[in-house]
């Protein structure tokens, strides 16, 4: 699934609301701060206003992304990340949101993907819909939480949407690569955009 404006018409659309159909919960699992945004921004806006609940679980704090940065030290990075998704949430006027923080070492990636895949089983309610980055999207974190997201809903026989986020660095719409065919898109419409936009702006660590 992917998030595209108005004017592509890559792939077919997905409707919010069929998606994550009315009672159901999306759980938005992601790898780093940020990613939730990035990959489901605009969806978890269009879901707030339907009045769906969401559940966004973090993998990580991100507190590798600055290596030997004097201003973006790991503590720092630790304590700034987390307020900058509450900020990021608030912006894209989310009403019914929790958030767990499992705080697994950023670079974990497969060392720790059976504790990821234990703790989703400990949140995970009857008729959640799970969302996770692409198992193929080109990072490691990225690709073995994917795994470990689609194991899990295979297990638990729950729907699951896999989301290119590292993708949009090395892939067109145009590339052979990425599996289109099977794709489809949520269109944003120019004020849920916008909303969108102006929650990834939160992450000021990040830029």
């Amino acid at each position: 699934m992917a998030e595209l404006g108005t004017a592509s018409r890559a792939c077919p659309k997905s409707i919010p609301a069929i998606l994550v159909p009315p009672g159901a919960r999306a759980v938005i699992v992601a790898p780093y701060p940020d990613d939730e945004i990035l990959g489901t921004g605009g969806l978890l806006a269009q879901l707030s206003d339907l009045g769906s609940k969401v559940l966004i679980i973090a993998v990580t704090d991100g507190t590798a992304s600055h290596p030997d940065s004097p201003e973006w030290p790991a503590a720092r990075l630790a304590a700034t990340r987390p307020q900058e998704t509450r900020d990021a949430l608030q912006r894209l006027r989310m009403k019914h949101v929790a958030l767990v923080r499992l705080r697994l070492p950023d670079g974990g990636g497969e060392t720790f993907e059976s504790q990821l895949t234990e703790a989703l089983k400990a949140h995970l309610e009857p008729g959640d819909v799970m969302f996770g980055t692409w198992r193929f999207d080109g990072h490691p974190d990225h690709e073995s939480f994917g795994m470990a997201v689609t194991a899990v809903a295979g297990a638990l026989d729950r729907p699951c949407v896999e989301v290119p986020v590292w993708t949009w660095h090395w892939a067109t719409l145009e590339d052979s690569r990425v599996p289109w065919s099977h794709a489809r898109r949520i269109v944003l419409d120019t004020a849920t955009l916008a909303r969108k936009i102006h929650a990834i702006q939160a992450f000021r660590s990040h830029m």
